[in-house]
């Protein structure tokens, strides 16, 4: 079956809220394959909502899984931090 969906687990759960910040910021094309304009409120909230799976899962992760979000809550936040530099650079006139 090519449509097949992955397997449910944490991994999954990470990598899907990683995408959909990625589409927040503007930097991934949505399920309809467009790219939209950043929504830096939405990606944070995404970013957020990660950091607070990291908390509360805290010592119950594999290796594997806690170093996929760590990394994943480091990249995101590094794009966070220069998507809202662009953002400011465009002056508050030319934001939507």
């Amino acid at each position: 079956m090519p449509d097949a969906l992955p397997s449910i687990d944490f991994t999954t759960l990470i990598l899907s809220l990683s995408q959909t910040a990625l589409v927040h910021l503007g930097e991934a094309p949505s399920p309809d394959g467009e790219t939209p304009a950043a929504n830096l409120s939405l990606a944070r909230q995404t970013i957020d909502l990660l950091a607070v799976l990291q908390e509360k899962t805290k010592g119950n992760l594999s290796g594997e899984e806690e170093r996929l979000l760590d990394q994943m809550l480091y990249d995101l936040r590094l794009r966070f931090v220069e998507a809202s530099k662009k953002d400011g650079e465009r002056g508050p006139e030319k934001k939507a």
